[in-house]
């Protein structure tokens, strides 16, 4: 009999975040479609908290389903019977508060729990946290409006919990400083000031675990220039064409490469990652941003322990440099989530 999977999509924050889940999400299905192990049913939360059941993520499929509120939600979900709900919001309340939802009702979550992820999201949280397992971090200090930052530029100034690089401006002179905290706070109630790390490289770790053992996978490095490019913005990671979608910025190989596994910076990153993986308590995968210094020495950014399992996304990108295809990193995964059944 096949596993029936529920497809968690949308976002009840704003278009945005429901366009970037829809991306994602669409590329799961895609890649998924034809494996007769797996039935795979979509929910749909719009920006207006209706719910939807849609038999595809096309707008006219989404527009015409039924809308329901929470608790008819609800009810057609428990009529569903579902053997595990995966994940495909990256708003905060798609990370966290929807994740509870299902956990309330007594359905797995693919991933990372709704408590590890509600760490990760707020950088000033996740570094103390993984700075406490041993972990390198910049120097740093969270700020609220009012407040006068101790560190002195350069530094980097980014709002706690918000992500894709919104709201971050490198600081190279004090005289910039009140506008950078106002564009941070700008996006959330409280701004993290980071000491400039100089470049060096930038590298993202993602970690994948196969029967209990934590496997880190090639490391993917990002374009960044000491003059042109110091810090990543925005504009590097997502974009939209000339019809209004989001596409990936980051998946050329101009901007992201797989870094060789004899290059001497990954065994450094893949201890600091396995540390801040097991301090914040991920589970099936994980994944990290990591500053490296012109001495070679990896300080932590941020975590994003989530994967989407569509091709773009990047533990997708990284497996597949390792040899393990979608199909195969899905099954690992499910596969831990069954192991974790068994001995519960």
């Amino acid at each position: 009999m096949a596993r029936r999977l529920l497809h968690l999509v949308g976002s009840p924050v704003d278009e945005f975040f429901a366009d970037l889940s829809r991306l994602y999400a669409g590329g799961c299905l895609d890649a998924l479609a034809g494996d007769d192990r797996f039935e795979h049913v979509i929910a749909h939360v719009s920006p207006d908290r209706a719910w939807t059941f849609p038999a595809d993520l096309q707008a006219s499929t989404i527009a015409e389903a039924e809308h329901l509120d929470v608790a008819g939600a609800i009810a057609h979900i428990r009529s569903l019977d579902v053997d595990a709900v995966l994940p495909q919001m990256f708003c905060r309340p798609g990370m966290t508060a929807y994740r509870s939802l299902f956990a309330v009702l007594g359905i797995d979550v693919i991933g990372n729990t709704a408590e590890v992820m509600a760490v990760a999201a707020d950088k000033a949280q996740a570094r103390a946290v993984v700075a406490a397992a041993g972990v390198a971090v910049p120097a740093g200090e969270v700020v609220t409006r009012g407040d006068t930052p101790g560190l002195a530029p350069p530094v980097v100034v980014k709002p706690v919990d918000a992500d894709n690089s919104v709201g971050v401006t490198l600081v190279t002179d004090p005289t910039e400083l009140p506008r950078a905290l106002e564009e941070a706070l700008a996006h959330g109630t409280s701004a993290l000031v980071e000491e400039f790390v100089p470049l060096g490289r930038e590298v993202r770790c993602g970690i994948v675990v196969r029967d209990a053992e934590l496997v880190c996978l090639p490391l993917e490095e990002y374009a960044v220039d000491a003059e042109s490019a110091p810090i990543r913005t925005p504009r590097d990671k997502l974009s939209r064409g000339d019809d209004g979608d989001l596409f990936l910025v980051a998946k050329t190989t101009d901007r992201a490469w797989i870094v060789p596994d004899d290059d001497p910076v990954v065994a450094r990153v893949h201890e600091a990652a396995r540390r801040a993986h097991t301090a914040l308590g991920c589970r099936h995968y994980s994944l990290f941003d990591f500053r490296i210094d012109p001495d070679g020495r990896p300080f932590f950014l941020e975590a994003g322990p989530y994967c989407s399992f569509s091709p773009g996304s990047v533990i997708a990108v990284m497996a597949a440099a390792a040899g393990m295809d979608l199909t195969t990193l899905f099954d690992t995964v499910l596969h831990e989530l069954d192991r974790e059944r068994a001995t519960a």
